[in-house]
């Protein structure tokens, strides 16, 4: 786990992205992606983000503060468009997953000073 991303005390919420990427692969994915991400990281109630990539898919957890905050990214017009270009140009299939965590646990070997809400 990357510790610039650590969340605050529990609870808050995931949201699990995972996706299979079509042969439509473009600059222009990666572009919209990088977009989308500071995009979010500038709504209210982000926390932050861990995504890991292999062969032709991925999955992509962001951490918000409340479902509301989720609702909102969902509902956002950006989100919203670069989800319809999924759709239409760069995904075979994804699914969307949102969980309450509870709790969590973290390990590191260098002294990591915890976020507090």
């Amino acid at each position: 786990m990357n510790p610039s991303i650590l969340t605050p005390n529990p609870p808050y919420y995931a949201v699990i992205f995972r996706y299979e990427r079509t042969h439509l692969d473009t600059p222009e994915y990666g572009d919209m992606e990088r977009q989308m991400l500071q995009a979010a990281s500038s709504k209210p109630g982000f926390l932050g983000a861990e995504h890991v990539e292999q062969n032709n898919g991925g999955i992509l957890i962001s951490y918000w503060e409340s479902l509301s905050a989720v609702d909102a990214w969902r509902k956002d017009s950006g989100h919203r468009m670069a989800k319809a270009r999924g759709v239409s140009d760069w995904y075979q299939s994804f699914s969307t997953r949102i969980c309450k965590v509870e709790a969590d646990n973290f390990f590191t070997h260098s002294p990591v000073e915890r976020k507090h809400g």
